[in-house]
């Protein structure tokens, strides 16, 4: 089965910094768009930034000044690279890919387990 596995979160003061790791593993023929979500407590599921597989980047507003979104394709991996974060990052970070496998039929969204991310004043 296609999974996606994030690392990398954890608990930082405020104005540090984290790298996250997404890897999606399986019989993948194909990866379309990859990014991350973030969902904080209390509150729905929300963009932070996504790539598609030709290098077309979308932040969300409150990202695009201090987070970076990168994939290594080769590897089927994509990464959040997150500096100068704020209590108000605190959330749990979801990987999402678009993927088609060999035992798909059409092209499919995936979601990792989340990883914890939690920013400390």
């Amino acid at each position: 089965q296609v999974q996606l596995v994030e690392s990398g979160g954890g608990l930082v003061q405020a104005g540090g910094s984290l790298r996250l790791s997404c890897v999606a593993s399986g019989n993948i023929v194909s990866i379309n768009d990859m990014g991350w979500y973030a969902q904080a407590p209390g509150k729905q599921r929300e963009l932070v930034a996504t790539m598609t597989r030709g290098g077309i980047i979308n932040y969300a507003d409150s990202a695009q000044d201090r987070f970076t979104i990168s994939r290594d394709n080769s590897k089927n991996t994509v990464y959040l690279q997150m500096n100068s974060l704020k209590p108000e990052d605190t959330a749990v970070y979801y990987c999402n890919a678009q993927i088609f496998s060999n035992s798909d039929r059409w092209l499919k969204i995936y979601w990792g387990q989340g990883t914890q991310v939690t920013v400390s004043s």
